[in-house]
């Protein structure tokens, strides 16, 4: 137990592995190639990502006692696309009237966490049955916002106006703290960032797929179009949030869409990500083979690759001893995710060493590039060569 701890702590504390940043979305893997391979190693350029969208609100959604769903305030303001979004986020707008607690997920780098809430008989809203707390952010942390915004339903559920949220929103926003009136204060420095990209489980992604987790493992590798569904939100955002640990060296989760609609706009969004992890619960989108390379229907737990991902991610004997240390790996039963995940990340480092005799400065003395014909000549596996000819397109070493 000790060493599992440990290792997760030097996960947290970034030894060899974590960033320093805190409160924000973790950097764009491209600059730094996840890990330093020698001396002189040149930063990469940032891979293309869409405009944001403007980031820090709090609104609140009532469902009143006729059925009618309405957004009835927001601090500061927000833009008409992203409250429709939301508005189809809120689980007050469903038709099969199921509610769901918490969602979380992301629209154009701006995180939205969504709590929503039945009232009570002895609720001072008379009126409403139900009623969901909008916010939105610049940074990953669900378990952060999931506990601020059940305070701040309590407040909305025991004085009937916003009023109170507003000052507690703008509390945490200047102060990182605010009081609860039930549970004494909330506390943002509580809430590491780090702490939430470790909060889900590889250990369960592996007993769910076993080696087939290598697929998702070089999907990932090679910033493929990963999608993901499941009839319940709940497991679909439980699954997609964990996936990017398994390239634990890019601390990229700008790459996860967790709660993705078929709609035009948010579809148009996430077609200007060059990779992704984007969760659905709509099974339409298995018939939507654009959306892409690599789909998991995680309610079979069935894996596919779209037949244009096919070559790319043709799998061989590195994927093999791949899939072997991760299923190894995550049945120890002494060894924890932290320990999991750093163990992937050590095999990582591996794959890349490989890359490293046939990188060479490129003409401009900006970045290295990959010396094919120098890649070719050491007569790796068919599948090795043209893995590693693919993680070097994905990291941008290819001469143009």
């Amino acid at each position: 137990m000790a060493a599992a701890e440990a290792a997760d702590t030097q996960l947290m504390l970034g030894v060899g592995l974590i960033g320093e940043d805190e409160g924000a979305l973790p950097r764009s893997p491209a600059p730094q190639f996840g890990l330093r391979l020698g001396p002189g190693w040149p930063l990469l350029p940032r891979s293309p990502a869409p405009p944001a969208v403007r980031s820090d609100h709090l609104s609140t959604v009532e469902k009143d006692t006729n059925g009618e769903v309405l957004w009835v305030w927001c601090y500061p303001s927000t833009t008409a696309t992203l409250r429709n979004l939301l508005l189809r986020k809120c689980c007050l707008t469903d038709e099969n009237k199921l509610l769901h607690p918490f969602v979380f997920g992301q629209y154009r780098r701006t995180w939205f966490y969504i709590t929503t809430v039945e009232v009570p008989d002895s609720s001072v809203l008379i009126k409403v049955t139900h009623f969901s707390i909008v916010l939105t952010a610049k940074d990953f942390n669900p378990e952060k916002y999931a506990a601020f915004t059940r305070i701040l339903c309590r407040m909305y559920l025991k004085h009937g106006s916003p009023v109170k949220m507003m000052e507690s929103y703008i509390a945490v926003l200047t102060k990182g703290i605010c009081q609860s009136e039930e549970n004494g204060s909330f506390l943002s420095k509580d809430f590491d960032a780090r702490k939430a990209y470790l909060a889900g489980s590889i250990k369960d992604i592996v007993s769910q797929f076993g080696m087939e987790t290598v697929i998702l493992h070089t999907a990932l590798m090679l910033k493929k179009r990963i999608v993901v569904y499941h009839p319940k939100i709940e497991a679909v955002q439980e699954f997609t949030r964990t996936l990017p640990a398994l390239v634990w060296h890019r601390q990229d989760w700008t790459i996860l869409h967790s709660y993705v609609h078929l709609s035009a706009e948010e579809l148009e969004a996430l077609r200007m990500c060059p990779g992704y992890i984007a969760g659905f619960v709509d099974l339409e989108v298995s018939n939507r083979s654009d959306l892409y390379d690599v789909f998991v229907n995680l309610a079979d737990r069935e894996i596919t690759i779209a037949p244009l991902a096919k070559e790319a991610m043709t799998m061989g004997k590195l994927h093999k001893e791949i899939g072997q240390l991760i299923v190894q790996s995550a049945e120890d039963p002494e060894k924890s995710d932290g320990q999991v995940i750093q163990d992937i990340s050590l095999k990582t480092r591996e794959i890349f060493t490989h890359l490293e005799p046939f990188s060479e400065v490129s003409g401009d003395g900006e970045k290295l590039v990959l010396n094919f014909e120098a890649l070719k000549q050491r007569r790796f596996p068919p599948a090795t060569e043209n893995f590693l000819y693919h993680l070097a397109a994905a990291e941008q070493m290819l001469k143009i």
